[in-house]
Order: C-alpha cells, then sequence, then structure tokens
C-alpha cells in the first residue's frame, strides 16, 4: 500500500500570506489532487465550498490566528506522524487478515478554522472523513487534545477507507442503514484503540456518552433507518442535524460514536477477536451480539 500524504503546510503557509483575492485561486490548486473525495457528490462541488464546510481556515480574516495553528501543526510534525501511523496501521491490518489489501490513498491535512464555534464548541476542533476509498481528509486545529490524536484519528479514517473498499463491504447511500454506520464508527475507534489505548482511539465527541444507557438505547431504535440523509442525528446527534438540515431525533452530539463502541466491544468480546480482524464484520452480526 501507498500512503500520499500532500504536503500541505507550505502551500497554506502561502495562501495566508497572499493577498486577500488571491487565496481561493491558491487554495483550489492546493486541494486539486485530493478532489475525488468529493466525486459522489451531487453535480460540481466547489473545492472552496467544500473547505468552508469543513471547516477549513478563513481566507478573509483571522490571518494571525490561523498561521499560529500551522505553525503547531508544523512543529508537532503532523505529516510526518500522520503517514508512519498509517503505514503501522495498514500493515496490522493485512497482517490480521492476509486476503485483504489496504487500498492506497491520498490524505488531506487541513488546518481548521480558528474561531468557528460550532466547530471547536461541537465538533471539538476536528473533523475527519475515510469513507471515500483512496481518499483520507483530516480538518485540525492542533489543540493539545488533537494533537495529541493525530495518529489515532488517522487510523481511525483508515480503517473506514479499508472496510468500503472495493470488494469489501459496499456502502449504497440509498440503502445504508444507521446501523452499518454506527457499527462503522464502533470499528474505526476499536481499531484506533488496538493502536493507542482508549484514552486516544476512541473519538472525542463520543466519550462522555460512553456508559450513557438511555442514549443507548435510543441510538438502537434508529438502526434500521436507511438513506444517508437521515444519519447526521443518530450519528452524531441533533446539534448536527440542526446544523446542516436534518431533523433531530432527541440525541446529544457523539451519541452514534458511543453506541458503536459498546456495540462492537460487546462483539469483539463475545467473540474473542481482535479490531484488526474484524475489519469486514458485517454490521448485522456485530448488533445481534447486543440486540
Amino acid at each position: 500500500m501507498t500512503f500520499t500524504v500532500l504536503d500541505t503546510g507550505p502551500a497554506m503557509r502561502e495562501i495566508l500570506h497572499a493577498a486577500e483575492q488571491d487565496r481561493a485561486d491558491l487554495l483550489r490548486t492546493a486541494l486539486e489532487p485530493a478532489a475525488g473525495l468529493y466525486r459522489f457528490y451531487p453535480g460540481e462541488p466547489d473545492l472552496i465550498r467544500m473547505h468552508r464546510m469543513g471547516p477549513g481556515f478563513p481566507l478573509d480574516r483571522d490571518v494571525d490566528l490561523s498561521l499560529d495553528g500551522l505553525r503547531r501543526l508544523e512543529e508537532a510534525n503532523a505529516w510526518e506522524r500522520i503517514g508512519d501511523a498509517l503505514r503501522r496501521a495498514a500493515t496490522l491490518l493485512e497482517r490480521a487478515d492476509p486476503g485483504l489489501q489496504v487500498p492506497d490513498a491520498t490524505v488531506l491535512l487541513v488546518l481548521g478554522h480558528p474561531t468557528d464555534e460550532f466547530f471547536h464548541d461541537v465538533n471539538l476542533g476536528m473533523t475527519a472523513n475515510g469513507s471515500m476509498p483512496g481518499y483520507l481528509y483530516l480538518n485540525v486545529w492542533p489543540s493539545p487534545e488533537n494533537l495529541a490524536r493525530l495518529e489515532a484519528t488517522a487510523v481511525h479514517e483508515l480503517n473506514h477507507n479499508a472496510r468500503y473498499a472495493p470488494g469489501n463491504v459496499v456502502w449504497d447511500p440509498a440503502t445504508v442503514t444507521v446501523g452499518e454506520y454506527v457499527v462503522s464508527e464502533g470499528l474505526a475507534d476499536a481499531f484506533a484503540r488496538e493502536l493507542y489505548g482508549d484514552e486516544l482511539g476512541r473519538t472525542r465527541i463520543g466519550v462522555p456518552l460512553a456508559d450513557d444507557d438511555e442514549v443507548f438505547r435510543r441510538v438502537l431504535t434508529g438502526l434500521d433507518v436507511t438513506g444517508m440523509q437521515n444519519f447526521s442525528a443518530w450519528v452524531f446527534g441533533d446539534a448536527h442535524a440542526a446544523r446542516f438540515g436534518g431533523e433531530p431525533v432527541g440525541l446529544p452530539t457523539g451519541a452514534g460514536y458511543a453506541a458503536g463502541n459498546r456495540l462492537v466491544d460487546t462483539y469483539l468480546a463475545q467473540t474473542g477477536r481482535t479490531a484488526s480482524e474484524c475489519l469486514l464484520a458485517p454490521a448485522a452480526e456485530v448488533i445481534a451480539a447486543s440486540v
């Protein structure tokens, strides 16, 4: 397997030092190698719009804050650490399942928005996406907590990338269930925990709900819901649903992640297998261990 971690640091520095009217064009050029991230979005997604939705660093304000954040990413050797973590994780997955081939991937690391309240207060300064085979995306504000979790976040997304690679688990946006999504997050967290321990391996937004029985039971009632347009509230919580035009269902932020971890932990305990051995475990089988 080959991981191409795009060297976005110098490009972001050039963008932030450029005249404001030139920044969008420079950013579009920097993002183009990872445009395949959005190949299944309807129409022709605008890379600048997707960056803003991220939310990536702003082009019209907060330049000094963004430059300080970029400096911290560079001092933390973020790009090198991510590449090393991905190679280690891919080797582990392929050893656990000799018939598995982890796909090559292009990795896009982008500095997050320094002052976006939703990004910091709800997402805790981190968003990431590994659901598109061949691409990994990490949007990070370099707080100490997020810098400590860089490797764990990267291998979590790699787990998704490998699970949904061609020939593995099929992700059909029209028919996929909340249960598949929730289980996939639990498997990805369990894999990150296998490599980096519980403290770093759990997705931060799900940690406060890890032992909340009421939230767990509520998520279970939505496992058969289909269609990605309905997923925000069930997986991420009502705040995300409201932000992105979905319908709230009475769940706090991170509910699906917490439930996924519980489902997968029960499954691993019953089967005696490791997370790296269960990359392709059917969601229905994982759910049946608990329900």
